[in-house]
């Protein structure tokens, strides 16, 4: 498929936009948990052998670059790790959000080797890993307060970065794939 014959739509979501309100399938809780613990492995994957001109290369017109995108995962993994935290240790609590666009735009994110934030995400997500496998069905009922849409269940957020990560790496992934670099990736 030529890049005329994508849509703006499918280079943006090519996993398909994020369901706020949808449902978990029956037993699927350990499956999600189970594709969020390997999407540092899919990550590191996706960017294996890339040269620097291709981690400067935006993964679409107007989109971040493949360095920024890979900075931006840990970067928002850690602020979900911590708003599971929180929500497992204090009742709703009302948590924080952050420009992603503009931690995009620092320093760090548009110039810095990419092996610093794939160890980072590692290294998040071995301690959500253990997190998540240890709660109970009543720690996913629970509740943060998310500034911009409302209460939201511990299991939806559980939904959301699972999402999340299959998100980014596709955007990695489909790139290499039109542009030629290898298919590699998830």
């Amino acid at each position: 498929m030529s890049l005329s014959e994508i849509s703006l739509e499918q280079l943006k979501y090519p996993v398909g936009r994020f369901d706020l309100r949808g449902q978990l399938p029956p037993g699927g809780r350990p499956e999600l948990i189970e594709s969020l613990a390997t999407v540092p492995a899919r990550l590191n994957q996706a960017v294996r052998d890339l040269k620097q001109d291709q981690l400067d290369t935006p993964y679409r017109e107007g989109g971040w670059t493949v360095r920024q995108l890979v900075h931006h995962v840990p970067d928002s993994h850690l602020n979900a790790y911590i708003r599971f935290k929180w929500g497992l240790t204090e009742e709703t609590p009302r948590i924080k959000t952050y420009h992603e666009d503009r931690w995009a735009e620092l320093p760090d994110a548009r110039t810095a080797p990419i092996e610093i934030s794939l160890a980072l995400l590692t290294a998040v997500h071995a301690r959500w890993d253990l997190v998540l496998r240890g709660m109970t069905e009543s720690d996913f009922l629970r509740t943060i307060d998310h500034p911009e849409w409302g209460a939201m269940q511990l299991e939806t957020l559980l939904r959301q970065y699972e999402w999340h990560g299959r998100h980014h790496v596709a955007h990695v992934t489909n790139l290499r794939n039109r542009l030629g670099w290898g298919g590699r990736g998830a």
